[in-house]
């Protein structure tokens, strides 16, 4: 088996706008927001309205996202979860397979 090295993947897609609205909804419940605010131990988070798809790693995104993301990662004030699956089922979102959110830590 030998690895293949990706130079470019196209991390872009379009969500139906009613998936959108679930999905968003989801990431922005109550309940979700204070167990995402648990796990970072901090007191409050709230969605960014930001999402995307995961990478391959490559040499143009170490990280495994697409470049203009990773000042969030870099980031103290802001966190990056992976939209849980059940949430992408409920939304109806099957392509792409996988999302990210990111946060931001309030106080």
């Amino acid at each position: 088996m030998s690895l293949r090295i990706i130079d470019d993947f196209d991390g872009s897609f379009t969500l139906d706008p009613e998936a959108r609205e679930t999905l968003f909804e989801l990431l922005k419940g109550e309940t979700f927001l204070s167990q995402v605010a648990e796990q970072l131990q901090c007191p409050q988070v709230e969605f960014t309205g930001l999402l995307f798809q995961p990478v391959p790693y490559s040499q143009s995104t170490p990280k495994g996202m697409p470049a203009e993301f990773e000042q969030y990662y870099a980031s103290t004030a802001h966190a990056i979860i992976n939209v849980p699956p059940n949430f992408m089922f409920k939304a109806k979102v099957f392509k792409p397979s996988r999302l990210c959110a990111v946060y931001r830590k309030v106080g």
